[in-house]
């Protein structure tokens, strides 16, 4: 899932957000938030879906399976 740490971060700060931020905007602490960026957790289905709205990407992309 290294794909989809990078891709998360690389979300998170093209839209000048804090990890604090996104994790109040996804109802998860923190800590959990930083846990996926780190690649040391990954999100359950349904957050994959909650993240995938927040950024306005497709699972597919945060994946790794397209490029956009």
């Amino acid at each position: 899932m290294k794909v989809f740490a990078k891709r998360l971060k690389e979300l998170r700060k093209e839209n000048l957000l804090s990890q604090n931020q996104v994790a109040k905007t996804l109802g998860i602490t923190q800590q959990s938030y930083a846990r996926y960026e780190a690649d040391t957790s990954e999100p359950s289905l349904e957050m994959l879906v909650e993240i995938s709205n927040l950024f306005e990407v497709s699972c597919d992309y945060l994946l790794g399976k397209t490029e956009y």
